[in-house]
């Protein structure tokens, strides 16, 4: 090796070690964007799962509500079918009782 190529060596090597410098700036530039994507990303999914976790609940709660709404229901439709048959003999008693003054009175 002269003396001549030396430099040129030292220059090539001086060359690739800015270049990889810049190359690990720049890399190191895109973790850090990936870093906070990916931190966004997180933070998106922990909402997503914490009103998934809320509405669940509320689906519930719902369920709950509308089967005791149908307990509820069931059970004034059989008072109403109570109610009705009660009615309904009083009301055949009150017509044999005004049928049995009809002949009683003419």
């Amino acid at each position: 090796m002269s003396d001549f190529e030396a430099p040129n060596r030292l220059d090539r090597i001086e060359v690739l070690a800015i270049r990889n410098t810049e190359a690990i700036a720049a890399l190191t530039t895109k973790i850090d964007n990936l870093t906070d994507n990916v931190n966004d990303l997180t933070n998106n999914v922990d909402r997503v799962l914490s009103r998934s976790a809320v509405l669940d609940d509320v689906l519930l709660e719902l369920r709950d509500s509308q089967e005791q709404q149908q307990r509820n229901f069931e059970e004034h439709q059989r008072h109403f079918d109570e109610h009705q048959r009660t009615t309904n003999a009083a009301l055949n008693s009150l017509e044999a009782i005004l049928l049995q003054l009809i002949r009683i009175f003419p």
